[in-house]
């Protein structure tokens, strides 16, 4: 009689357990934390390849000072200090304001402009994607878009005078286009069957605008929104040109005029910072809006 040996079972591979939402968590900690130390490394770089340069004089402290220099002048236009050496009379900052109130006077005028550029541009936006009117207004928006804002600032002066109400115009009408534009992208980025799935079931057009077209646009009239915030803010020095005080970027242009560089460097980096803190927050806003981006 013959004994059947049973054959060895197969070794199997232990599993890899599958990787969980902390693991997940981790990783982007950890690439966060490298992105991190990569810009923290090239800032220093930076910076020390700017010293150096200053410290052995290949350039005139008049056109680029010493990272000290701009550092006082920052300190500078943050304190109260002696109008000059060995005076008694205390000034306030520069040009009678802190470095800070210069900053939040040129902010509230972004608010303003380009709030109303949203007001304005979004619904006009999707009547011109919706309507016969698109094809009409198209070419003057893009003849308006094309303007660089120093073409019309002198006439903005003229008609509305050297407050703010001129720079508001000015702020408005370079956040404006963007913002159009970016909803009537949107608008044509519908898809047609889910309009077509909600007339079918009886929606009337303004159903259809609020439930379907308008939610579907968002994403495209968030990005227009960061894009015309950021050619505003890119204009508040050519907007604060004529009476721009408080406004740091009048006081960026007074300040070069007065040939005070190392202001005028604080000035710049004030400006570049606020730029990167308002992007992240509309980015931030985007997420919170619009969580689906990207995703579906």
């Amino acid at each position: 009689m013959t004994q059947t040996v049973a054959a060895p079972a197969p070794e199997v591979a232990p599993s890899t357990p599958a990787a969980g939402p902390q693991d997940h968590r981790r990783e982007r900690r950890r690439h966060r934390l490298k992105l991190l130390a990569l810009h923290a490394s090239t800032l220093l770089l930076l910076l020390s390849a700017w010293w150096f340069v200053t410290a052995m004089e290949w350039v005139s402290p008049l056109y680029l000072p010493p990272p000290g220099d701009v550092w006082d002048a920052f300190v500078r236009a943050n304190t109260d200090h002696p109008v000059a050496a060995g005076s008694d009379r205390i000034v306030r900052g520069e040009q009678g304001y802190y470095l800070w109130e210069h900053l939040i006077a040129s902010l509230q005028r972004i608010a303003i402009g380009v709030g109303a550029a949203i007001v304005v541009g979004i619904p006009l936006g999707l009547v011109m994607g919706t309507t016969w009117l698109g094809v009409v207004l198209e070419p003057y928006l893009n003849f308006l878009r094309s303007l660089p804002p120093l073409a019309y600032i002198g006439l903005l002066i003229v008609w509305f005078g050297i407050g703010d109400t001129s720079k508001v115009w000015l702020l408005f009408l370079a956040a404006f286009p963007p913002i159009a534009m970016a909803t009537i992208s949107g608008v044509h980025g519908v898809r047609q069957d889910q309009v077509n799935a909600v007339r079918s079931l009886g929606a009337s057009r303004r159903q259809v605008l609020t439930a379907v077209v308008l939610p579907a646009s968002t994403p495209d009239i968030l990005t227009g929104i960061r894009v015309a915030t950021g050619f505003a803010w890119t204009t508040v020095v050519a907007a604060e040109i004529a009476n721009g005080i408080p406004g740091i970027g009048g006081l960026a242009y007074l300040a070069g005029n007065q040939l005070q560089t190392a202001l005028v460097i604080a000035c710049i980096v004030v400006i570049g910072i606020a730029a990167i803190l308002l992007d992240l927050g509309l980015k931030s806003l985007e997420k919170v809006l619009v969580p689906w981006r990207g995703k579906a």
